[in-house]
Parts: structure tokens; C-alpha cells; sequence
């Protein structure tokens, strides 16, 4: 009885509950940039948590992609040493040879724009697994633009 009129009189106890109370709701009413970070942070812990399951629960075809990878990378790398061959050859033969070199390089090298996309997509599995989502669009633009 005594609480309740306190409360109607605005003793010190109900000020201070009053307020406590309207500095809660306030508060919940901003969202803070500290509170982004946390929110964020959860969010990519939870994505790695992600990741890390699936590849936990897929450890059986960790031989095919390991197979997969080296044959996309020895495609890539060998389009990209193949082309710098031939130019680097250009000058030491003759002018009919150099064309030929030199084309021969430009389709080569065509040829390995396509295969970057894909070689996006492993690299980026491999070791940037959390933000394959923002490599995807790239590799998948390479295939669709024919690796321009």
C-alpha cells in the first residue's frame, strides 16, 4: 500500500524505476553501430559454422575435389606459360612465324579467360570458403562474357 503511494506521490524509488524505464526504451529504439558489428559478427561466425559442417559432412569427395582443383589450376597455369612462350619467342624467329606465334598466343590466351572463372571458383572455395558468395557473380560473369 505504502509502494503504491509512493508511486502516486513520485517518491525517489518510483522516479528512479520511471526513468530506468524510459532510458530501456529508448535505447531499444536505436540501433547502434557497435550493435551492427555484433549482429554481423554472428552472421559470419554462423556462415564459417556453415561452411565448416558441409565440408565436414561431404569429407568423402574430398579426393575428387582435390582432383577437380589441380586440373582447372594446371589448365590455367599452363594456358598462361604457354602464352608467354610464344611471346617471348617472337623475336627470335621470322616475320611469317611471328604472326603465326602471335596468334596462336591471342587464342591461348582467350582460352584462359574462360578457364579464370572457373579458376575463381576453386581458388575461392579453397581458401576464401566465407565470402564465396561475392566471387560467384565474378566467375560466373568470366563464363557468361566468354572471360572478358
Amino acid at each position: 500500500m505504502l509502494g503504491l503511494l509512493g508511486k502516486m506521490l513520485g517518491s525517489e524509488k518510483a522516479l528512479g524505476s520511471a526513468i530506468g524505464a524510459v532510458k530501456n526504451g529508448l535505447d531499444a529504439l536505436v540501433y547502434t553501430d557497435e550493435e551492427k558489428a555484433q549482429d554481423a559478427a554472428k552472421e559470419r561466425a554462423a556462415a564459417r559454422e556453415m561452411v565448416v559442417g558441409w565440408m565436414q559432412a561431404t569429407q568423402g569427395q574430398n579426393l575428387a575435389r582435390r582432383f577437380i582443383a589441380l586440373v582447372v589450376t594446371l589448365i590455367w597455369a599452363a594456358q598462361y606459360v604457354i602464352a608467354i612462350i610464344l611471346d617471348a619467342a617472337m623475336p627470335f624467329v621470322a616475320q611469317p612465324t611471328q604472326t603465326v606465334l602471335s596468334q596462336t598466343a591471342d587464342a591461348i590466351r582467350s582460352g584462359g579467360e574462360q578457364v579464370t572463372g572457373a579458376f575463381m571458383l576453386v581458388i575461392g572455395f579453397y581458401f576464401a570458403a566465407p565470402h564465396l558468395s561475392s566471387i560467384v557473380g565474378g566467375a560466373m560473369d568470366k563464363f557468361k562474357n566468354g572471360g572478358k
